[in-house]
């Protein structure tokens, strides 16, 4: 039995497009198709985005929203 699950993206990662955040506040790496999980590390919350800890203070200033349009050169 197969279960998809559709999500819609809102914000990104500007160095890193492939990790997704979703309209409910989930994380998705889009290459895997998995969702990544809070966690804590000591006192401070964030994420494993490849293989190393970013704290949520310092992702703040990384997101972006995703335009409607990008640019495409072809």
């Amino acid at each position: 039995m197969r279960i998809i699950i559709s999500y819609t993206a809102k914000w990104r990662l500007k160095d890193n497009p492939n990790y997704l955040w979703t309209e409910c506040k989930k994380l998705v790496n889009n290459n895997t198709g998995k969702e990544i999980k809070k966690t804590i590390k000591g006192i401070q919350a964030g994420y494993y985005l490849s293989k190393k800890f970013i704290k949520l203070s310092e992702l703040k200033d990384k997101i972006e929203l995703i335009p409607k349009k990008e640019w495409c050169p072809f």
